[in-house]
Formats: C-alpha cells, sequence, structure tokens
C-alpha cells in the first residue's frame, strides 16, 4: 500500500509539473523577478535613509551638547572672575558630564557613519546589477518573442500545427467522398449502358436500340470516308487530264525567214 502510495504521488507531482511548465511563460517570470529585486533595492534604499536620519540627529544632539559645553565653561570662568569657585566647580562638573556624553555620541555617529557607506555600497552594486538584469531580462524576452513567432509560422506554413491539421483532415476527407462519389457514378453509368440496371425514366434505350445506334453510326463513317476518297480519287484524275491534254497540243513555232544576201562586188 505505501508503494502504492508513492507511485500515485510520483505520478500527481509529474502531472502537475507539466501542467505547470506548459502554463509558465518565461517572460511573466523574468517580470515577476525584476519586480522583486526593484522592491529588495527600495529596501536597501529605505535602510540607507534610516541610516542617515539617525546619523543626522546625532549630529545635531553632538552639536548642541557642544554648545551647551561652551557655555558652561564660559559661566565657570565668569563664576572664577567674580570669586565664586563653588558656581565655577558646578559648571565645571556639569561640562565634564556633557563631554562624557559628547564622546559616546561621537562612537555612535562613526559607527552610523561606516554602516551608511556600507548600506550605500550594497546599495550601488544592486542598482547595477538590477540594470543589468533588467537589459538581460528584455534581451531574453525579445528572444523568446521571436523565437516564439518564428515557431508559429513555420507551424503554419509546414501544417503541423492544430488548425493546418485539421483543415489538412478536412480536405483530405472531402477529396475521398468526391472519388467515391466519382466512382460510383461512373459504375451506375457503365450498368446502365450494359443494361444490367433498368432506368426506370424511361430515357434510356433498350439493348436492341443501342445495337442499331452503333451500327448505324459505324456505317455513317464509312460512308463519309469512302466519299472523302471518292472525291479525292476524282481530284487527282482531272488533274493528270489536265496535264496530258497539255503535251499533246500542238506547239506553234515561228520560223525563221531566210534574209536575202548581198555580194559585195
Amino acid at each position: 500500500m505505501s508503494g502504492v502510495m508513492k507511485r500515485m504521488g510520483m505520478i500527481f507531482r509529474a502531472k502537475a509539473n507539466k501542467a505547470l511548465d506548459r502554463a509558465e511563460d518565461p517572460r511573466e517570470t523574468l517580470d515577476y523577478s525584476y519586480q522583486k529585486q526593484l522592491e529588495l533595492l527600495q529596501k536597501v534604499r529605505r535602510g540607507v535613509a534610516d541610516v542617515a536620519t539617525s546619523r543626522k540627529r546625532l549630529e545635531l544632539q553632538l552639536a548642541q551638547l557642544n554648545k551647551q559645553s561652551s557655555t558652561l565653561e564660559d559661566q565657570g570662568r565668569k563664576a572664577l572672575a567674580l570669586g565664586r569657585e563653588d558656581l565655577a566647580r558646578e559648571a565645571l562638573s556639569r561640562r565634564a558630564a556633557l563631554q562624557q556624553q559628547v564622546t559616546d555620541l561621537e562612537t555612535q555617529h562613526q559607527t552610523l557613519q561606516g554602516e551608511e557607506e556600507k548600506l550605500t555600497l550594497a546599495a550601488q552594486r544592486l542598482q547595477a546589477k538590477v540594470d543589468a538584469f533588467r537589459t538581460k531580462k528584455e534581451t531574453i524576452k525579445a528572444t523568446y518573442t521571436a523565437a516564439q513567432a518564428q515557431t508559429r509560422i513555420g507551424e503554419a506554413f509546414s501544417g503541423i500545427s492544430e488548425e493546418m491539421g485539421d483543415v489538412g483532415m478536412a480536405i483530405q476527407r472531402a477529396e475521398d467522398k468526391t472519388a467515391q462519389l466519382q466512382a460510383r457514378a461512373g459504375a451506375i453509368d457503365e450498368l446502365l449502358a450494359s443494361g444490367a440496371l433498368d432506368d426506370s425514366s424511361g430515357l434510356a434505350k433498350d439493348d436492341i436500340q443501342s445495337e442499331l445506334d452503333r451500327l448505324s453510326g459505324g456505317t455513317d463513317v464509312e460512308l463519309e470516308l469512302q466519299r472523302m476518297k471518292a472525291e479525292l480519287a476524282g481530284g487527282s484524275s482531272s488533274g493528270q487530264q489536265a496535264i496530258e491534254g497539255g503535251e499533246g497540243r500542238p506547239r506553234t513555232q515561228q520560223q525563221p525567214q531566210d534574209t536575202p544576201r548581198f555580194d559585195k562586188q
């Protein structure tokens, strides 16, 4: 039972794979992959923007702390000038606490700046890959479309497509039926002529009349042939007589007269 289930599962997967392969369009798959890469590139760019925003906030905080530190230092100097050492000590203590915060923020700022540079470089590389993939995608799509069109045209001209195959089968069936009807019509005509079949319309002749027509047709041909021979023979005799009559007719030739001769004295 386990073997049967495994076999059924394999057959189902094979059928499903074949159906999916038939339904899959490589152009749609390429477009989907390109869309996913664009989404990933957008996430990387968003990360770069977030890191840059955090870095900018640290810079603002550092500027504010440095300003406060400078203010406390001025206050300490003024307190010492007025003879208030206690106020000067308090101002310097606060300034020292601010300097510790400044140091921590500077460390974070350097870290964020490094992350920002890495993300920026990754975004540039990913952008280059996306651009290259887009060019390759369009090339593959154009090649696939051209090959598909060429295949369809070739199938149409060679007659191996389904439409052309159906048309060819219809033509073949029509030719077969036409030949069969012609053969049947010829056979019926021969049977009617031989008298094997009776013509119920009354237009067909019986065998005696058919034989008489055949004999009379042959007699007419013989009579015409004899008449043509007689005409040819008569024409030949007239020509011969004309030739012979011309030969028996006497010729009249002018005899030359004697001319007188004068002797010179």
